[in-house]
């Protein structure tokens, strides 16, 4: 152990100590900070699980410092230089554009599970800097790029490192300096994975086939995958592989939120009960609000989380009703969530293009304006480390006791997106905001009904996830109100940095 352990807790020590003889399984001996060439040892998986505030992501980051320092090199999605046979690597990944800010804010240089799949080829130009920035190479002379101009990237990366974000500090764009996309061919060494309750088997699968050393941080408490019948995938593995944190840190800054959130796993709390201690929390603490209505100014950035389809359509409908916005058409600062990528299979590299820029399927989304051709849209990806796009949009916005959605305006192909003012709870999990609002109307339904998962009442799971997905503010609404809103959308603080097109012109292709 070193010397950050002296602060862990006995169980936090414990994992710390499981994980390090793991890694000196795959030759890597963190006590003396001794690294063996990979390969020769077999494959390994472990999880590391616990509830909200019990610490995942503290060790998280302390094994990623600890592996760092060491001399483990960190592998990103922005750039992989050319690995030297006995280098050892670490790549730390979450499911969602979203849950990797969270880590990269906290200063982990998370990406997505997706972008580790696919590899940008850089110009062979720019692909100088990246080496120079990742300590592979001299600082290199580029014709159009002055030396202040370098030193910004430097200072960037010194301090992000991310190499589009220090590229982008030079004054180049995504669309300069990356060509294209790949699928990875190689595997790679060892992998973190954040939000694991979020995996299925698939994804567990493709992560197992790249990374011969696998460590999981997950919840036990939230939402299975829809396609799991209520199984997350560390619940699969032996025993002796899983080490769960049970000690809550964050109750210690006497969070009331985390207080609501453990209170749940009371097996005798009944949701009248529960709502009274929501009610109690609101009235001795700020952050928790007994609100009587859904506020309109807080789901243009954080969505409202409901259990229902039907709720859900209801308060994007009354959303955009009292913005004003058009049938035909989408405001600036309208939220959305991408809903996957309509393309062909002759279409793979745009496809890649898209994904690679955070439009993956579940990617929060806000809409900036009209693309300078019919059915493009400019769009801010939130929680992308270069966040601003331009690209094809199919959009659908679903209106309530109509089977199809109305489509305001469309490319014939291209990125999908449904309305992002409300989400159910189960896509919102691996996401959080500084505000969330739950609509307790739902959950009292789902008591109602009586339903378990994995031998938990639903309504508990529910409400769990949706309340940890508060970082500052719990709201809580008991009526189905909507508030006028204070002013029109805004879009001014996303436009601070321009957006970079995408090669993505299927329109031409087509012949339209």
């Amino acid at each position: 152990m070193n010397a950050t352990a002296l602060t862990y807790s006995d169980d936090q020590a414990a994992a710390f100590d499981a994980v390090s003889d793991m890694l000196k399984g795959a030759g890597i001996n963190l006590d003396d900070s001794l690294l063996m060439p990979p390969g020769g040892g077999k494959d390994q998986v472990m999880a590391i699980t616990g509830k909200a505030g019990s610490g995942k992501t503290l060790l998280l980051a302390e094994l990623y410092s600890t592996l760092e320092e060491a001399g483990v090199a960190i592998v990103s999605g922005d750039y992989e230089p050319k690995r030297k046979g006995d280098k050892r690597t670490l790549a730390i990944l979450a499911p969602t554009n979203k849950a990797a800010s969270v880590l990269r804010l906290r200063g982990v240089p998370a990406t997505t599970i997706h972008r580790i799949l696919y590899t940008p080829v850089y110009d062979p130009e720019y692909e100088r800097i990246a080496d120079w920035l990742a300590g592979n190479g001299e600082r290199p002379q580029v014709e159009g790029l002055t030396e202040i101009a370098l030193d910004r990237a430097a200072a960037f990366y010194a301090n992000n490192k991310s190499i589009p974000g220090a590229l982008a500090a030079a004054g180049l764009r995504g669309s300069d300096f990356i060509t294209g996309w790949k699928r990875r061919e190689e595997p790679l060494d060892i992998g973190f994975v954040d939000e694991a309750s979020m995996l299925d088997d698939k994804q567990f699968e493709d992560l197992r086939e790249i990374f011969p050393t696998l460590l999981l941080f997950g919840d036990p408490a939230q939402l299975a995958p829809v396609n799991q019948s209520g199984t997350m995938v560390f619940e699969k593995l032996p025993e002796k592989r899983v080490v769960n944190l049970s000690r809550i840190y964050r109750q210690e800054a006497d969070n009331p939120i985390l207080d609501l959130a453990h209170a749940l796993s009371d097996p005798d709390l009944g949701f009248e009960q529960f709502e009274r201690m929501v009610e109690q929390a609101a009235a001795r603490d700020d952050r928790v609000i007994w609100s009587q209505r859904v506020e309109v100014d807080l789901m243009a950035r954080s969505p409202v989380l409901v259990w229902r389809n039907a709720t859900r359509i209801r308060l994007i409908n009354a959303f955009r009703l009292v913005h004003g916005a058009p049938e035909d058409a989408l405001l600036p600062g309208e939220p959305l969530i991408c809903d996957g990528i309509e393309l062909p299979l002759k279409h793979r590299k745009r496809r890649l293009d898209l994904e690679a820029r955070g439009l993956i399927k579940g990617a929060q989304v806000i809409f900036l304006g009209d693309g300078r051709k019919p059915g493009f849209s400019r769009l801010h990806v939130i929680g992308a480390e270069d966040p601003q796009v331009s690209a094809a949009s199919i959009v659908k916005i679903e209106k309530p006791d109509e089977e199809e959605p109305f489509i305001p305006f469309a490319a014939r192909m291209g990125a999908t997106f449904l309305h992002g003012a409300a989400v159910t709870i189960h896509k919102a999990q691996g996401s959080q905001w500084e505000n969330v609002q739950v609509f307790a109307p739902d959950l009292y339904a789902a008591a109602r009904m009586g339903r378990s998962e994995a031998g938990q009442p639903l309504w508990k799971r529910l409400a769990y996830v949706a309340i940890t997905r508060a970082q500052e503010r719990l709201y809580w609404v008991v009526r189905n109100r909507l508030s006028k809103p204070t002013g029109p959308l805004q879009v001014d603080d996303l436009r601070s940095v321009a957006p970079a097109p995408l090669k993505l012109d299927v329109t031409t292709e087509e012949g339209t």
